[in-house]
């Protein structure tokens, strides 16, 4: 198993592998008039070739997130099996766009014999947190978004663990862009529970996302940061970073040496990551 943290800039886009199966998590591409972009399109196709993407998880509906085109391309040329996406409205723009690529990809698909499935998720009912069927190579747990905390965008984005079975899988904690008052609900719901073998960074490193409990609940070995070179929000925030150090083994981010990629690996002693420009 292993996880390819994409350098998009400040935005997120994760592909995460084991076996035969990948699921990419986000869909941030840069602008068309940035020079990444076709570094990014370039780092899809090299590490999803061979795999069968089985589907797309949108953490939440802002931009940085659900990028419209990179939502475009994953369906239209990926062609995974299901997108799955937080059970909430959001009145903007880019969300109508978004819909508007999953209901015509839905639709162009529905007599196929690769229809494309929707999945909507919410936790209404904290028992019910498994969700079944989506890949025989991964387990999916869903900790958020929840009712009890659902006040902005960010609080209704998706926290979910992907853990990959058999030899060889390990655990990695999905966050979006959740902040710190949600996560001490998510903390007392489900407290160990939360464990994890690596888990992304909230909201791009923000310190807004860094609950100190949560991270001693997760126990992370390794925290992954997706934030922009120079970006305007000053993400990671070194007040964060510090937290993370505190619990977590190794963290690694983006926004390094004029910006990289990470490659997340389970090595013979201990988890790898490698920079990748």
């Amino acid at each position: 198993m292993d996880i390819i943290t994409v350098n998009v800039g400040q935005g997120a886009l994760a592909i995460v592998r084991h076996e035969n199966d990948a699921i990419i998590v986000d869909s941030y591409i840069p602008p068309s008039g940035d020079d990444t972009v076709t570094y990014v399109k370039g780092m899809l196709a090299s590490f999803l070739k061979n795999y069968f993407v089985r589907g797309l998880i949108l953490t939440g509906f802002d931009e940085d997130h659900s990028d419209v085109s990179g939502v475009g391309l994953v369906l239209k040329k990926y062609r995974p099996d299901w997108v799955m996406y937080p059970k909430y409205f959001k009145d903007t723009e880019t969300a109508k766009k978004v819909f508007q690529i999953i209901d015509q990809q839905e639709k162009e698909r529905e007599s196929s014999d690769h229809p494309l499935k929707r999945i909507s998720v919410r936790l209404d009912k904290v028992g019910s947190r498994m969700l079944k069927g989506l890949s025989q190579y991964f387990d999916f747990e869903l900790f958020s978004p929840h009712p009890e905390d659902m006040n902005n965008s960010n609080n209704s984005g998706i926290v979910l663990r992907l853990q990959g079975k058999g030899e060889g899988g390990f655990s990695y904690l999905i966050t979006g862009d959740t902040e710190s008052e949600r996560w001490d609900t998510i903390n007392r719901l489900f407290g160990k529970a939360l464990r994890s073998d690596i888990m992304a960074a909230p909201h791009h490193g923000s310190k807004t996302g860094a609950n100190a409990q949560t991270f001693l609940l997760v126990e992370p070995n390794t925290i992954l940061i997706s934030a922009g070179v120079d970006n305007q929000y000053g993400h990671p925030d070194s007040q964060a970073v510090a937290v993370y150090s505190k619990t977590a083994k190794h963290v690694f981010s983006t926004n390094v040496k004029g910006g990289v990629s990470l490659f997340t690996s389970l090595g013979t002693n201990d988890f790898e990551t490698k920079l990748i420009k």
